[in-house]
């Protein structure tokens, strides 16, 4: 190992911006570590500990909803031969406290790097398909990363002895982002979401699977220009093969896009001598010298299972000449008939041109329905703090017999309007104004109160039965009413389980629920940006 990965950590790598950093991931297996599949991954490892040329090893959190061994597993060895490892963590499988106790366990270890996620939803499962989580979502996760860094105080919400602080971790957290959607209301939604991600603590950004490399300027272009751009971005560049390319294109793999075209082309270069061997690896190769191109940090391999397929690939990269990517994003362009775009395309460089928005057609929403229109008007006359209806709910819930549930004939009303009009599952502490008038818990199949996951395609839910994205959904209600901007600019939403089954009209009135919750205190670590869903462009921002 060089003198340079032995004495340098990932998060002192990232401030080092004169080196472009390679990451691989690790797929773990199901099973225990001495089944043939767990010692393939070992000797993987084993070879990726030994190579000067990656910086770090990421090890997947049961990918694609599956079981499988936990990652700390395959790590332990890796962490304690010298090499940086990234945990992937997700809130698919465990609750707020398990994730806690997995972080504490992360830090006891040595795990110091952690790549925060949602996770895929579950598809399998001993004696059948496991039941999903989703407590919190990675927006909350990475906010909890984020206070434990600071030293979690375990008096929030607790009432006694006030007890110390625990010491602070040193979690450096990552997150994942991607603007490879075909509909505004996808697109726009992730980009709000990534930057709670940054506000709330997640200092690198790692891009999801997508093979369109004005999209992937686009992604840089935006964080430069709406002051983000300080947070390292690693680009994702997997290696496909024909099989892969298959299953992308058919849509088994959440949130990964291959279109038509590439389709086409992966089928053709499958026919030759080597089954496209060559042609994947090249294609890859030329997606790292896009990354290094733009000016990423970085690049995150994935789709590999031997040291010897990498070292083909950062050879063949290494081959090319300096300006050859400028040519190479020609080359890998495949985006859809009709995707969205923010920013206007370089008619030179066939790049994103931060200087220029796109220019969007308006066209009506299916969406924007009477129900949205009487649910703002409601919430606007009875929920607004200091209106008539509010102050008269708050004293009437206050001096009820069950002040939790507030006065029976106004929680039969509450119960069974809600149970009608938004499919209410009675969590108390209600995010219906937050996300439009869409209740995430009967509605998103990950409920999702910070922005939506990155499971999509073509803006409907990766679950079967979900319909559209209640995300897609709530952006095109806001932006009819010219407010898409607002989008995520609260404090992140961390649902109070306490409160399930008791009056979310008493919570709120009595300032019971999330929304009560003290705000982050300005240019604290933690604290929120101001929401840059619409911001303009900034001419000044360089190009990427």
């Amino acid at each position: 190992m060089s003198r340079f990965d032995s004495m340098h950590t990932l998060r002192e790598k990232l401030e080092q911006a004169d080196r472009f950093l390679i990451g691989t991931e690790l797929v773990s297996v199901r099973g225990g570590m001495s089944e043939r599949s767990a010692v393939k991954a070992r000797t993987f490892a084993n070879d990726l500990v030994d190579a000067d040329a990656i910086d770090w090893i990421s090890i997947t959190d049961n990918a694609g909803g599956n079981p499988q061994l936990a990652p700390t597993a395959l790590g332990k060895p890796i962490l304690y031969a010298g090499k940086e490892v990234v945990i992937h963590l997700t809130c698919k499988d465990l609750n707020r406290n398990a994730l806690e106790s997995e972080a504490w366990l992360l830090h006891s270890e040595g795990f110091n790097n952690i790549l925060a996620m949602t996770g895929d939803y579950p598809v399998a499962g001993a004696g059948g398909t496991a039941k999903p989580v989703f407590d919190i979502d990675s927006v909350g996760l990475i906010s909890m990363l984020d206070q434990m860094n600071r030293g979690l105080d375990p008096n929030v919400g607790q009432s006694g002895p006030r007890k110390p602080r625990f010491e602070g971790t040193n979690f450096l957290v990552g997150a994942v982002t991607t603007n490879f959607k075909l509909h505004e209301g996808e697109v726009m939604p992730q980009y709000a979401k990534l930057a709670a991600k940054i506000g709330v603590g997640a200092r690198f950004i790692i891009n999801q699977i997508g093979f369109d490399a004005r999209k992937q300027s686009e992604l840089l272009a935006y964080l430069r220009a709406h002051e983000l751009g300080h947070v390292p971005l690693i680009g994702n560049v997997y290696l496909l093969s024909p099989r892969v390319a298959e299953l992308f294109a058919e849509g088994r793999i959440p949130g990964v896009v291959v279109s038509p075209a590439l389709r086409e082309l992966c089928r053709r270069h499958a026919g030759g001598a080597d089954g496209g061997k060559a042609f994947f690896t090249e294609f890859a190769a030329k997606q790292i010298a896009i990354y290094r191109g733009l000016g990423y940090r970085g690049v995150y391999l994935g789709g590999v299972h031997t040291f010897p397929a990498i070292q083909q690939i950062l050879t063949v990269e290494r081959s090319f000449a300096p300006g050859d990517w400028r040519q190479f994003t020609r080359e890998i362009a495949f985006s859809r008939p009709g995707e969205f775009f923010y920013y206007a395309q370089n008619d030179a460089t066939g790049l994103a041109d931060p200087t220029r928005r796109a220019s969007i057609a308006a066209r009506p929403s299916k969406h924007v329905s009477a129900l949205y229109h009487f649910s703002k008007w409601m919430h606007n006359v009875a929920f607004t703090p200091g209106t008539l209806l509010a102050r008269w709910g708050a004293r009437a819930c206050a001096s009820a017999a069950d002040p939790m549930q507030g006065p029976k004939p106004l929680r039969l009303v509450e119960h069974a309007s809600k149970a009608v009009l938004f499919r209410c599952k009675d969590c108390g502490d209600c995010s219906l104004p937050e996300i439009a008038f869409l209740c995430p818990e009967s509605q998103c199949a990950k409920n999702q109160r910070n922005g939506p996951c990155g499971g999509t395609r073509d803006g409907r839910c990766e679950v079967d039965g979900f319909g559209d994205c209640i995300w897609l959904r709530a952006y095109e209600r806001l932006k009819h009413d010219g407010h898409e901007q607002t989008m995520l600019a609260h404090t992140p939403v961390v649902q109070d389980q306490s409160l399930r089954g008791t009056s979310s009209w008493a919570n709120a009135w009595l300032g019971r629920d999330h929304t009560a919750k003290p705000k982050p205190v300005p240019g604290d670590v933690g604290s929120m940006p101001p929401s840059p869903a619409d911001a303009p462009p900034s001419s000044s921002s360089p190009p990427p």
